[in-house]
């Protein structure tokens, strides 16, 4: 009975294991489901639609052949499509409810905010650039010589734009692959098993062997009976030894001995080398969705709510961008390179400052733009261009450095987004509380009346109260404690100045709204950060004839005047950022930031 169970210990551990090995072997599943498009030869943009991109779950593994320059990059599908604006592409998208692609050639509609296409007859190209390499509205871009293989894991709602350089054919061979859920939770248990059952079947056989080489042994002596009449002699049978009973099976027992182990080895290697042979846990997490989430921050849509213009990691790309450009051009005093990512008082500001630096060597440079890191996010809501974010960067390698705070605006979608005002916070400065970067916050009218003073009246009010203090009708708005910049040009240093000059000079100040258009982004107060820009002039003329004003330094530097008896008109740039409150509330206006600079010095006609 024991070689019986052994025997059966044995079969059922050689079936658990062929059928473990088998189910990774013979029986596999393939890794991957892929399917393949063909783009048209003479189109020069291709657009991955999100419902191809999702015609299975996981990561997309995406494989782009047929032009010398491969070029990918993923958005959201609004941002790619705006992007396109009228240039005809190939929608590649799954057939619904099978597992195909299809192509069509589909021309995009204009988006909004985009420049026209037609210039008249003997203008200047006006067409945008038709090459999407290093757009601000990608999410991450890819590119290749010859091909291009990238994986990525994207949600619904996000598109990939595939070209060469935006003039030549786009490839036109594109396949997408998904990792498929081949495991195999029953090997690692059945191969396992098997060499349980062969351990058992090999202590049986032993435990057999042993009981039979016993049964053989010496005997007790029975007791005598009666005698019996003597038969005849009958030849005895030739004597086995136990080693002729015994030998053979040991040769079994060998061999098996030496057969087992390798199965097991086998068994066991195979079942510990990955976990897609044993069953998992329920509570582990979706590696797929979680890549998902990390990689692309894409929040998802909102009923009725625009979704924000950028996601975190796309502006971190895109400040990264503009810090660069911006030192080489400080360090060089290029300031064509600067109007790349430079408009309106800031642009103004730093180009005065390149040329006061070219004429005054020792004269100090704006504080450099630091890279990283953004301690705070806030971008428009907006679907539509021109598109507004405001950002807080801190710098990375002097955390006494007052932080940065830069509000970009992008007018159509090809164009660059560009920094147009860039202040410096207050020491005491509290910036209140606003929306997730992933929601974003709505932008606010500049008549809007839900608060404390619209946006596009700010500016006048503190101009005003520069020039009269606290007899400007608007000083009671404004908190005095901690506004630095008040004591720096306000009422009281311009008196200064006026007592300082000599009786043959006079000198006259101005201020008024300059010419940046006011920003202003909602918080969670129901307030609004505001940014507005104010432009003050000095003008000092001589008093008696035959005497002259001999401006210096900067004034002097940025009017190339050595003296004059007409007089000079010097004219400051400021960049002002606040925190409005709502309509009927208790708190008042409060400086947030701001940056002054010289932006222009001319003789008087």
């Amino acid at each position: 009975m024991r070689f019986v169970l052994a025997i059966v210990a044995f079969v059922l551990a050689a079936v658990m294991i062929v059928l473990g090995i088998a189910q990774r072997t013979v029986f596999l599943e393939p890794a991957s489901t892929s399917l393949s498009a063909t783009v048209a030869d003479d189109v020069r943009f291709a657009v991955i639609e999100p419902s191809a991109l999702t015609a299975f779950p996981g990561s997309q593994t995406l494989t782009i052949t047929g032009s010398d320059t491969v070029f990918a990059a993923y958005g959201r599908s609004g941002d790619v499509k705006a992007w396109l604006a009228d240039e005809p592409y190939d929608d590649i998208r799954q057939v619904r409810n099978t597992a195909r692609l299809s192509s069509k050639l589909t021309e995009a509609p204009a988006a909004a905010g985009e420049a026209p296409t037609d210039a008249p007859a003997g203008a200047p190209d006006a067409r945008p650039s038709t090459d999407p390499v290093g757009s601000d509205l990608w999410l991450q871009e890819f590119s290749g010589k010859g091909s291009l293989t990238t994986t990525i894991n994207v949600p619904d709602g996000i598109s990939v734009i595939v070209a060469s350089d935006g003039t030549k054919p786009a490839p036109t061979k594109i396949t997408l692959t998904w990792p498929t859920d081949n495991s195999t939770p029953m090997a690692g248990p059945l191969i396992a098993g098997g060499g349980a059952f062969a351990v058992i079947g090999l202590i049986l056989y032993l435990w057999a062997l042993i009981h039979l080489r016993r049964s053989h042994g010496p005997r007790r002596n029975l007791p005598r009976g009666p005698r019996m009449p003597r038969l005849p002699r009958v030849p005895r049978p030739k004597s086995i030894k136990a080693s002729e009973i015994t030998g053979p099976r040991r040769s079994i027992t060998r061999k098996f001995v030496a057969t087992v182990p390798v199965l097991l080895v086998t068994g066991l290697v195979l079942s510990g080398c990955s976990a897609d042979f044993w069953p998992k846990s329920p509570a582990t997490p979706d590696a797929a969705a979680t890549a998902t989430a990390a990689a692309t921050d894409v929040p998802k849509a909102v009923k009725d709510v625009p979704p924000p213009a950028v996601t975190v990691p796309q502006l971190e790309r895109i400040v990264r961008r503009i810090a660069v450009l911006t030192t080489d051009a400080d360090a060089k005093l290029g300031g064509d390179a600067l109007a790349a990512r430079f408009t309106g008082p800031a642009l103004e500001q730093r180009l005065a400052n390149y040329k006061i630096r070219a004429a005054i060597a020792d004269y100090p440079a704006l504080p450099a733009l630091p890279a990283s890191p953004l301690t705070l996010t806030l971008p428009q809501q907006s679907s539509t261009w021109p598109r507004v974010v405001m950002t807080v960067i801190q710098s990375a390698d002097d955390a006494a450095v007052a932080p940065t705070a830069i509000v970009l605006r992008q007018a159509t979608p090809r164009s660059a987004y560009l920094i147009e005002y860039a202040v410096q916070l207050e020491a005491a400065a509290k910036v209140p509380d606003v929306a997730p970067a992933t929601i974003g916050a709505p932008i606010i009218a500049p008549d809007s009346k839900l608060l404390l003073l619209p946006p596009g009246e700010v500016a006048a009010a503190y101009a005003d109260i520069l020039l009269q203090g606290d007899k400007s009708p608007s000083y009671g708005l404004f908190q005095v404690k901690g506004d630095t910049f008040r004591t720096q040009v306000g009422l009281d240093k311009k008196n200064e100045k006026r007592a300082a000059l000599p009786t043959t000079a006079s000198i006259d100040f101005a201020a008024a709204v300059g010419a940046g258009s006011p920003v202003a982004l909602a918080t969670n107060d129901s307030g609004s950060i505001v940014a507005v820009s104010i432009t003050e002039t000095e003008t000092v003329k001589p008093v008696d004839a035959g005497a002259t004003v001999s401006p210096e330094g900067a004034s002097k530097a940025l009017s190339g005047v050595p003296a004059t008896a007409k007089g000079i008109q010097s004219t400051y740039g400021d960049q002002l950022l606040f925190h409005v409150p709502a309509a009927g509330s208790s708190e008042k206006i409060v400086l947030l930031g701001f940056a002054q600079g010289l932006i222009s010095s001319t003789e008087l006609p």
